[in-house]
């Protein structure tokens, strides 16, 4: 079972549903973590929107500090587009996916984010 971090500065939409996506996709194959160098303590309320249309409710998770992860091991530290380097946490290949950060564009272009997320995670479980 791969386990993976996706690393988003406020962890509060792109990292949060990269982690979703692994839980509705990667049952028994992926352990997904997410998590922000300055987390916002809040999940933005349009990813629980976008995300509640694919019926998964996102109000469930928590926006949580990179140091609720040091000292874990993982396969992958995966950031968003962000810039974070994230040296603290200990993974054997890092990614930065260079997803845009979709919080303040309209629908139609948050769902396309949302679907560029979708699919990358899809990769990551099949590889």
């Amino acid at each position: 079972m791969k386990r993976v971090i996706f690393v988003c500065i406020e962890n509060s939409c792109r990292s949060q549903m990269a982690e979703a996506f692994a839980i509705i996709h990667g049952q028994g194959q992926i352990e997904a973590y997410s998590s922000g160098s300055k987390p916002s303590g809040t999940v933005n309320p349009r990813a629980i929107e976008f995300m509640a249309e694919l019926d998964y409710d996102l109000a469930k998770h928590d926006s949580r500090p990179l140091s609720e992860f040091a000292g874990m091991d993982f396969d992958y530290a995966i950031t968003m587009g962000c810039g974070d380097e994230c040296p603290m946490i200990k993974a054997k290949h890092r990614l930065d996916w260079g997803i845009p950060d979709p919080k303040h564009e309209n629908p139609e272009r948050f769902r396309e984010i949302r679907s560029i997320i979708e699919q990358k995670v899809k990769d990551l479980i099949a590889a």
